[in-house]
């Protein structure tokens, strides 16, 4: 309940923006560095001075071989740890590399610019930025992420960013996951610490904390959206059961079997399977097809909007699969 009410807080005041931790970017990056090479990078949600993002890049632009990186922020021109979203304009950092083949970044070369308006990631200077880039990663407002993924759907961006784990079932969102254009990382789930402002309420003890004088807030639904294709997305899941009537129900409302996990997906099954939306983490678009989302093909089945019920009762969400193998 704790959870769940702060998160309902922070959407409800827009106050979304967490700042990811140095260790969660580098267990993930790593995985995608032959994208980056001479590519610009953008981090259009961050605030260059606090976003770890921004830090990774600089630190590892001669490692991954990269032409730019560029860091805004929203309505932020102070030197704060933390932006405050109190000003008209914002500002933001490019950085091309060190002037003295220093391994490390200095500030004296980093390049600070000034927007006109207050960088929101919507406005137009902004827009002209990531027309720019090759690439953007990031940790956009989770409030904002059906219209972020909508504008790196327009133009045509590769990206890496991070989302909370209910984005699969937006329709948006999982329309992208069915049709190949948008997937998951490698580092999903599990529990991940954000830093936040030391005035964010967080009403639940157990994901809080405090060190070394920095606020961190626990989240366990976090994964991340990605069109950077790695061979982990290509791995078979190994399947191991066979079927049964008795262990894998039909609907009562949709023609397709329940399965409550995805590790007992069966191996000799050829119809429709209904699978936790956990699935997606493993999915390898060569052994499957995404079928579509409970709601919507109830909807179109039967006319009404329901999940997917068995013996009367509603179960969890389900996304409909087929193993395309057999």
């Amino acid at each position: 309940m704790g959870a769940n009410s702060d998160l309902a807080a922070a959407k409800k005041n827009k106050n979304d923006e967490f700042y990811t931790q140095l260790t969660d970017i580098e267990k993930e990056i790593k995985h995608y560095r032959e994208h980056f090479k001479d590519k610009t990078v953008y981090c259009n949600c961050d605030d260059p001075r606090a976003s770890n993002f921004f830090k990774y890049f600089s630190q590892n632009f001669e490692f991954l071989g990269l032409k730019k990186v560029t860091a805004s922020c929203y309505r932020s021109n102070d030197v704060e740890t933390f932006s405050t979203n109190d000003s008209d304009q914002a500002i933001y950092y490019e950085y091309h590399g060190s002037k003295d083949d220093k391994p490390m970044p200095e500030r004296k070369d980093i390049d600070v610019k000034h927007f006109k308006g207050d960088g929101d990631f919507r406005n137009e200077e902004s827009i002209n930025l990531l027309k720019e880039a090759d690439i953007v990663v990031t940790n956009p407002p989770f409030s904002l992420f059906r219209e972020y993924m909508a504008q790196l759907h327009e133009y045509d961006k590769q990206f890496l960013i991070i989302g909370d784990q209910n984005a699969i079932t937006y329709k948006e969102i999982f329309a992208l996951i069915k049709s190949n254009k948008v997937w998951l990382g490698h580092n999903n789930g599990g529990n991940k610490w954000f830093q936040v402002p030391l005035d964010y309420n967080i009403k639940s003890e157990a994901r809080k904390k405090i060190e070394n004088g920095l606020k961190y807030f626990s989240r366990g639904d976090i994964v991340w959206f990605t069109n950077l294709d790695t061979p982990k997305r290509h791995e078979d899941l190994i399947l191991y059961k066979e079927y049964t009537p008795e262990e894998y129900p039909t609907y009562d409302n949709y023609d397709a079997i329940n399965v409550n996990r995805f590790e007992k997906i069966p191996k000799d099954y050829e119809g429709a399977m209904g699978v936790p939306i956990t699935f997606v983490y493993k999915y390898n678009p060569d052994q499957f097809e995404i079928v579509g989302i409970d709601r919507v093909l109830v909807k179109n089945s039967t006319g009404k909007t329901s999940r997917f019920i068995i013996n009367g009762k509603e179960i969890y969400a389900r996304i409909v699969i087929r193993n395309k193998q057999l």
